[in-house]
């Protein structure tokens, strides 16, 4: 039995609420459980310096947790310096957005996603990246509206899930009380096309077999399926 009491293949009760922040030029407050992402996105008419002049665009992420959206307070990065795991989740939710995005149909142009944990329960960089593309989405629409692009520049959708092993059974979709003991832990990306953008997978205990890797990797599709749905629901409405 989990400790929310859902099936191995359940996700948790996930809300996508768009538009959360009014001066963004697009954002998305993603609830999965007790974790609480809010992503806005930010336009800005320039690009990185190695950039200048190639007349492409660029699409990057910011990662924090607030001081207390854990379980103890944790220093702001700006105070503690550089923090290897908020670099490490962010450059992922960058890769996993850039693989959508046509970079030259935005100009010279900048996206800065900007991910920040309000309330940390597991499966953060994960949420962040579904909850990023809403975002970004509005980013691209507002673009598109103030005639900043002619081309549509979205290729695809973009989602990401956590899977593992929690004693011999895989799940999906881990909080942190079944993250912190799980013998496997996985983060699966992945497009609307049905292609593997990311798969991070560790074994903390004992190593996982091929056939409890597929196990996994299907567990992560079916979840996946279910995030791109919402993530559609919530745009068309």
């Amino acid at each position: 039995m989990r400790p929310d009491g859902r099936r191995p293949d359940e996700l948790r009760p996930t809300i996508l609420e768009r538009g959360f922040a009014p001066y963004a030029e697009g954002s998305c407050l993603i609830k999965m459980g007790e974790t609480h992402m809010l992503v806005t996105a930010t336009v800005e008419d320039r690009t990185p310096p190695w950039l200048k002049g190639t007349g492409s665009g660029w699409v990057t992420a910011e990662y924090a947790m607030l001081p207390r959206s854990g379980r103890q307070r944790n220093q702001r990065d700006g105070n503690r310096g550089p923090n290897g795991r908020s670099m490490e989740i962010q450059r992922l939710i960058g890769r996993a957005l850039r693989c959508v995005v046509d970079l030259e149909a935005l100009g010279e142009r900048q996206i800065i996603l900007d991910c920040d944990a309000v309330q940390a329960d597991g499966g953060t960089r994960c949420a962040s990246i579904t909850g990023a593309y809403v975002a970004l989405h509005d980013a691209l629409t507002w673009m598109k509206n103030q005639r900043m692009i002619k081309h549509w520049p979205l290729k695809d959708q973009i989602a990401a899930i956590s899977v593992g092993v929690v004693g011999k059974e895989p799940v999906l979709d881990l909080c942190y009380d079944e993250d912190s003991k799980a013998n496997t832990d996985m983060n699966v990306v992945m497009t609307g096309a049905g292609k593997f953008v990311e798969v991070q997978g560790t074994a903390e205990g004992d190593p996982f077999s091929a056939e409890t890797l597929a196990r996994m990797l299907k567990l992560a599709q079916g979840g996946i399926a279910e995030l791109f749905q919402m993530q559609r629901d919530v745009l068309d409405s």
